[in-house]
């Protein structure tokens, strides 16, 4: 009788282990694989792009090297006490 409950025991807590910790943690394990996996190959595809792209030029982002600014662009400060 106590054998029979023994293992009727541990068969559930068998049970409850395996699908309460050990295929959850393997599940997680292989989005994380994938996951990483998809992060690599995009990373990789950013790069391969980049490499691909011509700088641009800087006449074209709009910043000149010999561009005055405008006065009017800064405001004064003024030291309150």
């Amino acid at each position: 009788m106590f054998k029979v409950l023994f293992w009727c025991l541990m068969i559930y807590l068998a049970y409850r282990f395996l699908f309460e910790l050990v295929i959850p943690v393997s599940r997680t394990a292989s989005q994380l694989k994938r996951k990483m996996a998809e992060m690599q190959e995009q990373q990789m595809f950013q790069q391969q792009h980049a490499r691909q792209t011509p700088p641009q030029n800087q006449s074209e982002t709009g910043s000149r090297p010999g561009k005055e600014t405008r006065r009017d662009d800064y405001i004064d400060f003024e030291e309150i006490k």
